[in-house]
């Protein structure tokens, strides 16, 4: 089964750049997932497309808001209590190397679509 992570901190302004200590640690973490982590990174606002009876496009996804997503993971792994693990391991490293930080990660799966079956 494939899931994805979303990393929100939901107190950007009080929490400032994640540590280089933690950004280690991810790395190491990443390390240990091989190849059950399919993919990973940081995300930044870059803008959004509200659909109501027109398209309107602004100028980030948060302009109201005070969380903020910076990153991203995929995994492939066979159930969803593994999930939950990677994530509670992965919001531990946030938690010992960054107490300042707050925020929360989303898990939700994955579903492909075959596209590949043509007209």
């Amino acid at each position: 089964m494939k899931f994805i992570t979303f990393v929100t901190t939901t107190n950007p302004a009080e929490a400032g750049a994640p540590p280089p200590a933690l950004m280690q640690a991810i790395v190491q973490l990443g390390m240990e997932a091989g190849a059950r982590m399919l993919e990973t990174g940081g995300m930044s606002d870059t803008g959004k497309v509200s659909v109501r009876k027109r398209q309107v496009v602004t100028d980030g996804p948060y302009a109201e808001s005070k969380e903020l997503v910076g990153g991203y993971a995929i995994y492939e792994l066979p159930t969803e209590a593994e999930i939950i693990d990677w994530s509670q391991r992965f919001a531990a490293l946030h938690t010992q190397h960054w107490p300042q930080w707050e925020g929360q990660i989303a898990i939700q799966q994955l579903h492909d679509f075959n596209m590949a079956g043509g007209a």
